[in-house]
């Protein structure tokens, strides 16, 4: 079963990320392609270090070249910022990376852009799903997928290999303000996490004039053993790499460069929720942007509170980055993100980019002249400390389906000991809380697990309803 979730789809190499899956995929998204006319502007494909993630190119190009439809292949590891780009650059139809993202090393997947390079919404992947559908039954009905050989496809013209990475790291450059960053002198410690963003941040940070200092930079499909996900566990070499060394920041990406981690000057992990925070109100203090921003629904509401004393709006929206862009987009606002560390800034790409994030938080050291440490010290000082408490449990089908039931059927809450503002659906169970903390509690669309995120104004508090909730559901 090829199924999309709210980062693409992800399965389990060699249980469902197979060859015969993966050319399925092509098969379908080839008709459906043709169907929609756009076979001849072609499509665009990448692939990071991820094992088999190459091959699962090269498998979906004999099925394209098959179909005659161009295919642009980006030949060496890249970021997924880089094909959301090109996408969105060249204005074609479709691009195509073979990443799982942030999960565990066991993983690949695929994640489909469709036209403006953005994240393919539930309406494109539930129609990709049923064109998936129709070749499984072609299978089975004994019409097997046409393929070219890769290496024919080459001969033939049906697969152009190249690297545009020059162009993605120029438009970069062209939004930051390099020439700020270079009269200031920064150290800068970066953590790939044995992905792809290395040599696009070491160049945009060398352009800047930075001393850059990279860690965990060679190709491990293993990911040194921990979750390719830049999160306070997985960081604590950066954070000490940062202290020895005497680092203005320390810069981390996921596997596939779209997610960004931080530490500050003080060696501290800040929260992806505290990078959306500072990010947003530089741009709105120091750049003197106007405009809303955009949130998921497990992401702080302290936007909220940066929103409204600039006189703007924060919008809240499902789990899914396909969700966030898409309200940028309606809403015109000049920052979306959610609290797993993805993000992306008005002007840029429709969707998450680590390194574009990560390049805006080197400028703003250079523009405000302050420590990173010292910026957020002030948000706080002015609207206030949060605590967010997350917590993931396995299930098994089982009990999901219990869960599902309980929350989102029976709609049952434990009794809490504040009192509730209100509780939404949108996502999950999210329940309001008139002191204006929350709480969720939500199925991940990438991964089989549930999550809980809490937020309040102190940790106790957040881990006691954390903690009422969990007992409630028997976790």
């Amino acid at each position: 079963m090829i199924r999309f979730g709210t980062g693409g789809w992800r399965a389990v190499i060699g249980d469902e990320f197979t060859k015969k899956n993966i050319q399925i995929l092509a098969k379908a998204l080839s008709t459906k392609m043709k169907d929609e006319g756009t076979e001849d502007q072609g499509i665009c494909i990448g692939y990071d270090r991820r094992f088999l993630s190459k091959e699962a190119v090269k498998w979906a190009c004999e099925v394209f070249a098959a179909e005659e439809i161009p295919v642009l292949f980006v030949d060496r590891s890249s970021p997924t910022p880089l094909i959301m780009y090109y996408v969105m650059a060249h204005d074609l139809p479709y691009g195509l990376m073979v990443t799982a993202s942030h999960n565990p090393a066991v993983y690949n997947g695929f994640k489909v852009f469709t036209r403006g390079g953005r994240d393919a919404d539930e309406e494109q992947t539930a129609d990709l799903e049923r064109y998936i559908d129709q070749a499984e039954a072609d299978i089975l009905r004994g019409e097997g997928i046409l393929t070219v050989p890769y290496e024919e496809a080459l001969k033939k013209g049906f697969v152009t290999e190249f690297n545009p990475l020059n162009e993605y790291i120029d438009s970069i450059l062209l939004k930051i303000d390099t020439e700020a960053i270079k009269h200031y002198g920064l150290r800068v410690a970066l953590d790939p996490m044995y992905g792809v963003s290395q040599t696009a941040m070491r160049t945009i940070l060398a352009i800047a004039r930075c001393e850059v200092e990279v860690i965990h930079d060679n190709h491990d499909t293993l990911f040194g053993g921990k979750l390719p996900a830049p999160n306070e566990m997985t960081l604590r070499q950066l954070q000490n790499y940062v202290m020895d060394r005497k680092c203005d920041i320390g810069i981390a990406t996921d596997g596939d460069a779209d997610r960004l981690g931080v530490v500050d000057d003080q060696g501290t992990f800040l929260h992806p929720n505290d990078i959306l925070s500072i990010l947003y109100y530089y741009l709105l203090k120091y750049k003197k942007w106007s405009g809303p921003a955009v949130r998921n629904a497990a992401t702080t509401h302290r936007l909220d509170r940066i929103a409204e004393a600039f006189g703007q709006k924060c919008y809240e929206v499902p789990v899914g980055f396909k969700y966030v862009s898409s309200k940028m987009a309606e809403t015109g606002a000049i920052i979306g993100g959610e609290s797993s560390g993805g993000l992306t800034v008005r002007g840029h790409i429709r969707g998450k980019d680590g390194i574009y994030a990560a390049s805006l938080m080197v400028e703003m050291l250079a523009v405000t002249g302050r420590k990173l440490s010292e910026i957020l010290e002030d948000i706080r000082e002015e609207f206030g400390t949060l605590f967010t408490v997350e917590r993931d449990y396995r299930f098994s089908s089982q009990r999901k389906a219990e869960i599902k039931k309980l929350l989102m059927e029976d709609k049952e809450l434990p009794p809490f000991p504040l009192p509730i503002k209100k509780v939404s659906y949108l996502d999950g169970c999210k329940v309001y809380f008139r002191n204006g903390g929350w709480l969720i509690c939500r199925f991940s669309g990438t991964e089989p697990v549930l999550r809980i995120f809490c937020e309040m104004e102190s940790r106790a508090e957040a881990e006691k309803l954390t903690g009422i909730f969990e007992e409630f559901l028997s976790l």
